[in-house]
């Protein structure tokens, strides 16, 4: 049996120094590109364009939750992954998941969905920089693994809900879509560093147009 990636990434989640991604940010950022709705407008309806309309749909529902300042939440993942995957229900994975070709292996033991609320309530902590704590979310979703399908879709919103709670939108989020590993906490810490430099783009661009 393969190591269990969920519990290597909570080690390495309480390893990473998430303060030294703090940086000098500028809110709200409203750019004049929505980098989300036109990623999933462009390379993601190419692709599948019904897959693109339940995205943009439940894009639309988190930025609705992030307007009345709601963290991020079990129920509201679960809002969104029926949109996400169009579906009426969903459930949390009830064994252990499997992703990468089977390389990595998310574990499931009776206090999982506990952590799992833990952690997601930690992305509203204001003492830890917001690239951090939304780069985390991101990792959360991805490592824990929540649901049988659509886990990476959904680590994608949780990011820019993340970020829209605190009035931020980035003009781009090609970048981010990029393979993680559990036991990475250097590439851990590079995406919070991503999301912040993403941020800061995102204002540069909004005040000065682009270069």
């Amino acid at each position: 049996m393969s190591n269990d990636a969920l519990a290597l990434w909570c080690r390495v989640r309480e390893q990473v120094g998430w303060a030294s991604a703090a940086t000098s940010l500028s809110a709200p950022v409203r750019p004049a590109v929505d980098g989300l709705a036109a990623w999933l407008d462009g390379p993601v309806r190419h692709r599948d364009p019904a897959r693109a309309d339940r995205l943009l749909t439940a894009m639309a529902l988190s930025r609705a939750a992030a307007s009345r300042g709601e963290p991020l939440a079990p129920a509201l993942l679960d809002d969104w992954q029926k949109l996400v995957l169009g579906v009426p229900d969903v459930r949390l994975r009830q064994g252990d998941a499997f992703a990468k070709g089977g390389r990595e292996r998310y574990g499931l033991t009776p206090h999982t969905w506990q952590d799992f609320a833990a952690c997601l309530r930690q992305s509203a902590d204001p003492s830890m920089p917001l690239p951090a704590r939304a780069a985390r979310a991101y990792l959360d979703i991805a490592f824990f693994h929540p649901y049988p399908d659509g886990n990476a879709r959904l680590a994608l919103l949780a990011l820019a809900h993340v970020l829209e709670v605190e009035g931020v939108r980035l003009d781009e989020v090609g970048p981010l879509r990029t393979t993680r590993y559990a036991d990475d906490a250097a590439g851990a810490l590079d995406l919070a560093a991503l999301v912040s430099a993403l941020i800061r783009a995102a204002h540069c661009r909004a005040t000065t147009g682009p270069h």
